[in-house]
C-alpha cells in the first residue's frame, strides 16, 4: 500500500550528505528549498530522541500554480516533500507520488502535471541517493 503513496530510495552516503544533495538536486531542477525541518532537533528540545529525521520541502511556483488552476484541493498536499531518515546503516527518502494525490482528486485534470512533477522529484531524488 505505502508503495502506491510513496517512491523510496536507499543510500550507503551519510544521512546529512544526502540532504544537502536533495536541496542542491531541486534547486537544479527548478524547485525552491522552502524549508527543512529537522524532526529529531524539535522532538529533542521537549525531552524526545529518535534517530536522525528531515523534512525537505519543496515547490515549483509553476507547478504549484497550475495545479491550484485545476484543483484548489491540490492544496492540501502542497509544498512536496521528501522524507529522509536512518534505517541502520542506511539513509531512506521517500517522497509522497504526486501522481497518488492526483488518483485522490478525480477528475481533477492533475494527472498529467502531476507524473511530470513526480518525473522531475524522482530525478532529484536519485541524483541524491
Amino acid at each position: 500500500m505505502v508503495e502506491n503513496l510513496a517512491y523510496r530510495l536507499e543510500s550507503d552516503k551519510p544521512f546529512d550528505t544526502v540532504v544537502a544533495s536533495l536541496e542542491k538536486e531541486a534547486v537544479g531542477n527548478q524547485f525552491r528549498v522552502l524549508h527543512v525541518h529537522d524532526v529529531k532537533a524539535t522532538l529533542e528540545e521537549k525531552g524526545f530522541e529518535r534517530e536522525p529525521l528531515k523534512i525537505v520541502e519543496v515547490c515549483n511556483a509553476g507547478f504549484a500554480y497550475q495545479a491550484l488552476q485545476k484543483d484548489l484541493h491540490a492544496a492540501l498536499f502542497m509544498p512536496c516533500r521528501f522524507v529522509v531518515h536512518t534505517e541502520g546503516d542506511k539513509t531512506v527518502v521517500t517522497l509522497a507520488r504526486p501522481a497518488a494525490i492526483a488518483e485522490m482528486l478525480p477528475g481533477s485534470g492533475l494527472d498529467q502535471l502531476a507524473a511530470d512533477v513526480e518525473s522531475t522529484l524522482k530525478k532529484v531524488m536519485e541524483a541524491s541517493v
